[in-house]
């Protein structure tokens, strides 16, 4: 199942293009292979030499109720650091944004698409 952010391309110009691990829960997994997920809105913030996944809706899996659960947590994104450290240079040089655009399985993981946008 790919969830695409569509308000992306409409809002942005978008330029290049990274792939991302992201960290998630067990049931969080499983919502996203059920399509469960909203990336309007959210964005990527890098803090020192970690990238996170800011304002991202995954909705919790129906069949196990979990307490306590926030849709919006700030999950953390796995890259390279020679790859955080480029998009942190790209992004404080200039009025460019990290814009998540799609999220999607490969090989039983769940990866993120980022791009650059102006």
């Amino acid at each position: 199942m790919k969830i695409t952010n569509r308000r992306a391309f409409f809002d942005y110009q978008l330029q290049d293009f990274f792939e991302a691990g992201i960290t998630l829960y067990g049931h969080e997994v499983k919502s996203v292979r059920l399509g469960k997920a909203d990336l309007s809105g959210s964005f990527v913030r890098i803090l020192g030499s970690e990238a996170y996944l800011v304002n991202a809706k995954i909705f919790p899996y129906q069949p196990g109720q979990v307490e306590g659960y926030d849709q919006h947590r700030t999950r953390k994104l796995l890259m390279h650091k020679k790859e955080i450290i480029s998009l942190k240079s790209k992004t404080e040089g200039s009025n460019l944004s990290l814009i998540p655009v799609s999220m999607y399985l490969k090989n039983g993981f769940v990866k993120l698409e980022v791009a650059l946008g102006k």
